[in-house]
């Protein structure tokens, strides 16, 4: 962190950068063609990635961690204060089948790279079944399964750095696809037309379409920051109090806990509940989904700071190419089924999304594309995958041992 020219500590210039950097995309996407095929999710990424190599900005930073603890919870209830439960269920049921597929591809992934590679990484049976885990509902699964083996701290270490500049390449080939021929003409592809059929502004692009001006008032401001601080200050203590009071004495209850205990699902609960039952007042905070989409922006910039490629060079290669496994085979598994089941491509995209980086991303790329009617069900699936993964986690973990 100490070798950075802006240091880690450094906070209001670390603050600024990420602000700026995220209005910077959002401006390119919206103002240039090749920008918007991008998108500006992809360029804030990797412009932070290419940041922390150059070591302009430090890998990590108190900053960093108040974007993963604040930014994002708060980020969530304002993006979903218009999705009405009754509108979205018949939505996330098609979701969730094509998610559960998904994470048969990834434990199918994390069987056929330890066999490959058993022999050459230590303790990949361990760290199989936290990567199994943390490629079926995201970070907070790989946390859950590393704590329940006893890999060494370097190892872990290592795992994670290889996971981040997979994690950069795997998003921007997910971002990619909608613009390959093959896929537009293989895989239905519903909300991406109806993005583009949105045109462009005269100095602007479809994203700037999209994203045109609206009123607002200092009062939909008001409401719709105050709303997210309540939503998740009351989520954050109801999780807590739902954790202690559960039992985890058998498999169902333990399951339960971890569901009610993630405070993810349950500002998402709360909220969506708010939408559904309070449409009229909620559902006009107007500004949301701007503000909400803003704050996803400085998390994409975040994810892209801590892929170090010179660290994945020197320690991590083969971890590089075991993670590289378990995400192509889901890809293949969740595409291939996808077809089948005449899923579109964007639908195939969050679902493999929502497994590999969980909720947050899963959300965040469906905001960044404009695919607004599966930001809700990616949230649902990504939630749900918390639940299962870090179980399918330990047992891959303990098969493969």
């Amino acid at each position: 962190m100490s070798n950075s020219f802006i240091s880690a500590d450094n906070t209001w210039v670390l603050w600024a950068f990420l602000t700026g950097w995220a209005a910077l995309s959002i401006y390119l996407e919206q103002k240039y063609d090749w920008a918007a095929k991008i998108s500006g999710a992809i360029i804030a990424l990797i412009g932070a990635m290419a940041l922390s190599n150059l070591k302009v900005i430090p890998v990590e930073s108190p900053v960093y961690d108040t974007v993963w603890g604040y930014v994002v919870p708060l980020a969530i209830p304002l993006l979903l204060l218009q999705c009405n439960i009754k509108k979205i269920w018949k939505e996330s049921g098609r979701m969730l089948l094509i998610f559960l597929i998904g994470s048969v591809g990834t434990v199918a992934g994390a069987i056929i790279g330890f066999l490959l590679l058993g022999k050459h990484i230590p303790h990949l049976a361990e760290i199989a079944g936290m990567m199994t885990g943390s490629y079926i509902g995201g970070g907070v699964n790989f946390v859950a399964v590393s704590s329940a083996f006893s890999v060494p701290g370097e190892l872990v270490s290592a795992t994670v750095v290889a996971d981040n500049l997979l994690m950069a390449l795997y998003f921007l080939a997910l971002i990619t696809i909608p613009t390959i021929n093959f896929f537009r003409k293989h895989f239905k592809h519903p909300y991406v037309d109806k993005v583009e059929s949105l045109g462009k502004t005269e100095d602007g692009t479809s994203a700037a379409a999209y994203w045109k001006g609206k009123e607002i008032s200092l009062k939909d401001i008001a409401f719709a920051v105050a709303t997210g601080f309540i939503v998740v200050a009351v989520s954050k203590a109801l999780s807590g109090f739902l954790g202690s009071i559960i039992p985890t004495g058998n498999f169902a209850m333990s399951m339960l806990n971890v569901l009610l205990s993630n405070q993810y699902l349950i500002i998402t609960t709360v909220t969506m509940l708010l939408a559904t039952f309070f449409p009229d007042f909620f559902g006009n905070i107007r500004g949301a989904q701007e503000i909400g989409t803003f704050l996803i922006y400085l998390f994409f910039v975040v994810i892209g700071v801590p892929a170090s490629i010179p660290l994945i060079i020197q320690n991590s290669p083969l971890l590089l190419l075991f993670c590289g496994i378990v995400v192509i085979v889901n890809m293949a598994v969740i595409f291939g089924f996808g077809k089948l089941l005449n899923y579109s491509v964007e639908e195939i995209i969050i679902a493999s999304n929502a497994n590999i980086g969980g909720p947050t991303t899963a959300t965040a790329m469906a905001i960044s594309k404009g695919w607004t009617d599966l930001v809700a069900p990616a949230m649902l699936v990504g939630v749900f995958g918390y639940g299962v993964g870090t179980y399918l986690g330990i047992i891959v973990g303990n098969l493969l041992l």
